[in-house]
């Protein structure tokens, strides 16, 4: 008997084959895919350590029935920058081909600093697993995915993508908000190094609102953009420039504006430190060279949360 991560462990009736129980194999103790296994067991969400008797079989989730277990080389961790075990059936000579809850799981994870070890343990599974989850295209129970979402700080709907194509705070308001004031210092964390925001401008359109990736560099926002974007209509005026997050399952969130004027970078040794720093390219794709500096002038912030009782 060989076992692969995310593969179902069945256990039959011996006389009349209907299924008496079944399980996730979420760890696994030999290289080669032999037993025991770590099972959680979908009838109590436990995970014990189990012999297989007679009465049990594997079913291959992903691989198919009788496909054969080939224990990959260990690697380097990409997000966590620690080497650790690579998913069971990954071929060595083939990259990962993760489902879109594995990157999901692994741009959270890679967000929030962890490596794969401390996320495993804050869900209490096998670091083995979880390269699985974030490497194959996997189909984890509800259990995996809530233990996953508490260690990472999120939802199982974000880990899924439900609601990607929906705007965010279409939850249900608090009961008792309140409604906070930030100060500058506040206002700059929020901002962080870099990520998306909203640069409001005016074009021969009218007024427009459009997302950029941006930088932080020494208190001043910048980001690239095309000459002919919309983006570029910000250059030599007072422009504002909004970030904001919101947490629709917990109706909190919070929102940060930056008003000031925007200038074009026009030094190229200027230019080139700041693609040097940039930590994303912009997401639209594409020859986008041009950067634009905004000098806050003013930086406001309000955040929402639960009233104290």
């Amino acid at each position: 008997m060989r076992a692969q991560l995310g593969d179902q462990l069945v256990v039959e009736s011996p006389a009349t084959g209907i299924t008496r129980r079944d399980g996730e194999i979420v760890g696994l103790h030999h290289e080669d895919g032999t037993p025991p296994y770590d099972v959680r067991w979908s009838d109590t969400d436990e995970v014990t350590l189990v012999f297989p008797g007679p009465d049990a079989h594997i079913h291959h989730i992903e691989h198919g029935v009788g496909s054969t277990y080939e224990p990959a080389p260990s690697r380097t961790d990409r997000a966590g920058g620690r080497t650790g075990t690579e998913s069971p059936g990954t071929a060595p000579d083939r990259p990962p081909n993760p489902g879109d809850i594995g990157r999901r799981v692994a741009a959270e994870r890679s967000r929030r600093g962890l490596t794969r070890e401390e996320a495993a343990r804050r869900a209490g599974m096998a670091p083995e697993y979880l390269a699985y989850l974030e490497e194959q295209p996997a189909d984890p129970t509800m259990a995996s995915l809530v233990r996953l979402a508490d260690a990472l700080g999120t939802t199982v709907g974000s880990l899924r993508g439900g609601g990607i194509d929906l705007p965010p705070g279409q939850g249900q308001a608090l009961l008792h908000p309140r409604l906070v004031d930030l100060g500058r210092d506040a206002c700059r964390a929020l901002l962080s190094t870099h990520g998306v925001g909203r640069v409001s401008v005016s074009t021969p359109h009218g007024p427009a609102v459009v997302p950029v990736n941006y930088e932080v560099v020494d208190d001043a926002i910048a980001f690239r953009t095309a000459p002919a974007g919309v983006p570029a209509a910000a250059v030599g005026s007072e422009v504002a420039f909004e970030v904001d997050h919101v947490d629709t399952p917990m109706s909190q969130g919070w929102s940060v504006l930056v008003v000031g004027p925007a200038r074009e970078v026009t030094d190229p040794e200027e230019a080139e430190r700041l693609a040097a720093r940039a930590h994303t390219a912009p997401w639209p794709g594409g020859e986008r060279e041009m950067w634009v500096l905004i000098r806050p002038t003013r930086m406001t912030g309000r955040r929402i949360t639960p009233a104290e009782r």
